[in-house]
């Protein structure tokens, strides 16, 4: 089921801004980004509708994704890691 909060333009945007090019769909960077983006707009969903356990669930997974390819990041290039993490204003 495609998310209608998630176009393909904006998609594109976040590969564009985070990866190397808006073809860019694999690298740590762009992944983050485009997790965070949705970790975002999940996160707003379930505080509203406190009862969807299975929104909860599927942000938790991604919470988790986000988490190991920030670990990965972190463990090949720290700059790299450091940058993105200070660009998307995530902690640590």
């Amino acid at each position: 089921m495609a998310a209608e909060y998630l176009q393909a333009d904006k998609k594109q945007e976040i590969f564009e801004k985070y990866g190397k090019s808006n073809k860019d769909t694999g690298s740590p960077e762009s992944q983050v980004a485009l997790f965070s983006y949705r970790i975002a707009h999940l996160t707003e969903h379930v505080k509203q509708n406190k009862k969807d356990m299975v929104t909860r669930r599927s942000l938790l997974r991604l919470v988790g994704k986000r988490r190991q390819l920030l670990d990965y990041l972190q463990k090949i290039d720290i700059e790299r890691y450091r940058a993105i993490v200070k660009e998307l204003g995530l902690r640590r």
